[in-house]
Order: structure tokens, then C-alpha cells, then sequence
């Protein structure tokens, strides 16, 4: 028997199928976006000790959010096509951020839940970015980069994906 799935359907299934989630999964063009990273469980039973998330380009201004218990550092890179903000050039753009648990006790344990949040400034145009989340456990990892394709259209470690869709006039400058 084929079944024909509607596409709200497969997107559901597809982040029921997702280990690392974003919240909200879509947002207008050109808005503040407040990006919630979340990690539903460790790798096979083993504890998460580090969340790595490699940033698309053309998200302005990004800045991660620190965690008590975790250490945050940045990787930078170089922009295509500088710009100018609040009277200063920029550059470059947030390339990277991880997250580094400071000790076993603040390791997130498999049974446990958690978010790790950053901001940023949306792409002026609608389409999809898609985050590469590398999660680290004390044994063992996974790699959320896997983009679906006619071949594989439900990956086994997908990449966080968000929908830009349209802007309006209310939404620009506005965190959804």
C-alpha cells in the first residue's frame, strides 16, 4: 500500500526523527532571531560533555548566550562583503560557538534535557539555513550536518534547519 504524505506531515516526521531541534524552527526575513538550540538526549546513554554549532553564513551580529557549569568560546571568519553597523565596519561574523562542560558534574547527562541559545540578525532574503550541530559525549558523537537529498530524503544525523520565510512590516527588527 503507498500513502501519500502531506508535506506538514514529512516536516513533522522529519524533526520527530531530529535529535537536536531548534526553537522556533522558522522566522521572517531581516529579524532579531533568539535561536534555541535543543539537546533531547546524549549519544546511545552516554552523557553530553560539549555542543559545538557551526553558524551558516549571513547571520549578522550573532552572539551566544554563556551557560552557568560551561565554558563558551568563539571561532570567527572573515566576511565576503563587509557592512556597516552603528557607525563601525564589521568585517567578520560569529563562525562558531561551543559550549564545554567545566566538569562531570555538569555534564548533561542522557536523561536530562537542555538548551544553549544564541541571537543574531536574520538574512534579508527567505530561504533556509541550515546549522551543523556537533555533539560530544563522553563516549562517543554525533554530527547533525547531514542535509536530506532525492537519495536520502530523511537523514540519520540531520543538520538544524531554519525556514526564513517573508518578511512583513511588523516582523523586521522583531524576535519571533
Amino acid at each position: 500500500m503507498r500513502t501519500h504524505l502531506t508535506p506538514i506531515l514529512l516536516a513533522l516526521v522529519g524533526a520527530a526523527h531530529a535529535h537536536i531541534t531548534l526553537d522556533p524552527p522558522e522566522a521572517p526575513a531581516g529579524s532579531s532571531y533568539r535561536a534555541v538550540f535543543r539537546v533531547g538526549h546524549g549519544c546511545d546513554g552516554a552523557a553530553t560533555k560539549e555542543i559545538v554549532v557551526t553558524l551558516p553564513e549571513g547571520m549578522r551580529g550573532a552572539k551566544p548566550s554563556p551557560k552557568p557549569g560551561w565554558t563558551l568560546t568563539t571561532q570567527r571568519r572573515a566576511l565576503r562583503a563587509p557592512y556597516d553597523s552603528h557607525g563601525k565596519r564589521v568585517t567578520d561574523e560569529l563562525a562558531e560557538a561551543r559550549w564545554t562542560a567545566n566538569s562531570e558534574a555538569n555534564h548533561l547527562q542522557d536523561a536530562w534535557y537542555d538548551e544553549f541559545v544564541l541571537r543574531a540578525t536574520l538574512p534579508a532574503e527567505p530561504g533556509e539555513l541550515a546549522f551543523a550541530v556537533r555533539q560530544v559525549c563522553t563516549q562517543g558523537e554525533w554530527s547533525w550536518a547531514e542535509r536530506p537529498t532525492a537519495d536520502n530524503p530523511r537523514p540519520g544525523a540531520p543538520a538544524v534547519r531554519l525556514l526564513i520565510r517573508p518578511a512583513t512590516a511588523a516582523s523586521v527588527g522583531r524576535a519571533p
